[in-house]
């Protein structure tokens, strides 16, 4: 991620659609929801869900426009009352670094604020920088309020809530390197600890989800250090669930989990589905690459159709596909009986401005 020269290659534009993808499985039948298309196309987006007296609010922070350079690189905000027929651009996310823009940053909704971790600034020159910025977003002022930093600032980390107070941000990338850290924001008390450290070889684009006190981690890139030449990057096919202590909220039980598909993915859209008692990845590229599509290896990273469904209970992998491939996601956002990624790059590294749709009932 970080530490390369980017590659740049011309954008493709895609024309918004009105009424989102349906997806759904081979043996199922197509699922599809009305929402207006985001404002914009954007990708690698920080997405969150929140409740304002009773009315859920989607959320769109900061991204990579569909040109894809560092000048691409924003921090817009965008905001769709479910129901509307148009999102709102709101005030944009506030900065400390030189740049304001940001990609991999994470968030997470809790009751009617969003909370807005990390990510990393790209210059002209194409040095990228961590951001230490952490900042709780209200719809409802459209203000942001600064948060403490994170003690080791982070990108492309998972962010997890426990309880509807600890965020839980697992691993990512630090300026210069993966860390295997899981770093805990305590939302009541602004303040930071430490969690039982993240057991397999740290990684950036992984991604997760939460259900009760269970999560489960997959995936993502590693830095691998060679005698004589410059490091490489590698995807990790590997998965690990935690078990949260109930009584210690810092301790965290991890184990290995048997890989789904033995190869891993980059950036998926993943999230917890307590409904379901599962943890749902979607999407993803099988190849790493730099934030334009491009990957190390200097081949168009393209986007895939699965879908990996965790069965907590019963603790095995359901692996299904969906209609519509899609890549570069920083979250999945639950809304009913529905999945939804808000924007994201499909084939041919096309940033969109759609909202796709997946049916918790195919999966059920």
């Amino acid at each position: 991620m970080q530490g390369l020269t980017k590659g740049f290659i011309t954008a493709f534009t895609l024309i918004g659609f009105g009424l989102v993808f349906g997806c759904a499985t081979a043996n199922a039948k197509s699922v599809s929801v009305t929402l207006p298309p985001l404002p914009e196309p954007v990708t690698n987006n920080a997405v969150a869900r929140v409740t304002v007296d009773g009315q859920v609010y989607l959320l769109s922070f900061m991204g990579l426009g569909p040109d894809k350079d560092w000048r691409a690189v924003h921090n817009k905000t965008f905001a769709l009352k479910v129901g509307e027929t148009e999102w709102q651009q709101k005030s944009p996310v506030p900065s400390s670094l030189a740049l304001s823009g940001r990609l991999a940053s994470v968030a997470v909704g809790i009751d009617e604020h969003a909370y807005v971790f990390g990510g990393y600034t790209v210059a002209e020159d194409h040095v990228e920088i961590s951001s230490p910025d952490n900042v709780r977003y209200s719809v409802r002022s459209d203000l942001y309020t600064t948060l403490a930093p994170t003690p080791v600032p982070v990108d492309d980390a998972v962010a997890l809530v426990y309880r509807n107070r600890f965020v839980y941000l697992i691993s990512g990338w630090h300026n210069d390197g993966n860390v295997n850290l899981v770093q805990i924001y305590d939302i009541d008390k602004d303040a930071w600890q430490q969690a039982s450290p993240f057991p397999g070889a740290p990684v950036f684009g992984h991604a997760g989800g939460l259900v009760g006190n269970r999560l489960v981690v997959c995936d993502g890139v590693k830095v691998i250090y060679h005698p004589k030449k410059r490091r490489s990057f590698a995807s990790e096919p590997a998965c690990y669930q935690g078990v949260i202590d109930h009584t210690d909220h810092t301790k965290i039980n991890w184990t290995t989990l048997q890989h789904p598909t033995q190869k891993a993915r980059y950036r998926m859209a993943s999230t917890g589905v307590n409904s379901a008692n599962v943890v749902a990845f979607m999407g993803g590229s099988t190849t790493p690459y730099n934030y334009n599509g491009i990957g190390y290896n200097g081949q168009p990273a393209a986007p895939t159709n699965t879908l990996w469904v965790w069965d907590i209970a019963n603790q095995h992998w359901r692996v299904k596909s969906t209609q519509q491939a899609s890549m570069d996601h920083r979250g999945l956002v639950p809304l009913g009986d529905h999945l939804l990624i808000l924007g994201g790059m499909f084939e041919q590294q096309r940033v969109v401005d759609s909202v796709t749709v997946l049916s918790t009932k195919e999966f059920q």
